[in-house]
């Protein structure tokens, strides 16, 4: 799961990069799009990207964050950073919404019309909205991601056996008496 989000992190990096370089290239010095429905369309497929690159996280999203939680609470004060606590709460609020959006899509899907389907307008419009209305919490998942892992590398780092330092020690006399001539 540490590998999934590690991903998704960086697809999601690629995606708003991505993004940032469209906008400043579609939009004039006041921030106004040249072409709103290009640019509508364009941010459409921003946030639809970004959803499906969760999508590998999403299942074990809870799990992730309740063990950051927990080597969390297990790490020595030194090892812990101020902010790691916020991030998890952040993190823990944004899949708690994204959730709720998710059971709102379903019902909105299922509520569609049966000729609704994939690539119909009716559909791909109200699927849209659903990726515009999650993209924020996505993003916070793509900001703030990252401490899981930071909390799991400092627990390892916790846990692993240190090594001692060398010291320099005096090897012991032996009992015996040096061999001599007899």
């Amino acid at each position: 799961m540490l590998r999934h989000l590690a991903d998704f992190v960086g697809d999601s990096k690629k995606i708003l990069d991505a993004w940032d370089a469209y906008s400043d290239e579609h939009t004039g010095l006041d921030g106004w799009p040249y072409d709103d429905h290009a640019y509508g369309l364009r941010k459409s497929q921003r946030d639809a990207d970004t959803a499906a690159a969760f999508e590998t996280v999403r299942t074990g999203a809870r799990h992730l964050l309740a063990t950051a939680e927990t080597q969390l609470a297990h790490l020595p004060a030194h090892a812990v950073r101020s902010h790691w606590g916020w991030q998890l709460g952040v993190l823990r609020d944004a899949l708690d919404r994204l959730d709720a959006l998710h059971d709102e899509w379903a019902q909105t899907r299922d509520g569609l019309p049966a000729a609704a389907r994939p690539g119909t307008p009716a559909f791909d419009d109200a699927l849209a909205e659903h990726h515009a209305e999650c993209w924020s919490y996505l993003d916070t998942w793509a900001t703030h991601g990252s401490v899981v892992r930071d909390i799991n590398s400092a627990a390892r780092q916790a846990s692993a056996p240190s090594v001692p330092s060398p010291t320099v020690t005096a090897v012991p006399a032996s009992g015996r008496a040096k061999p001599g001539r007899r």
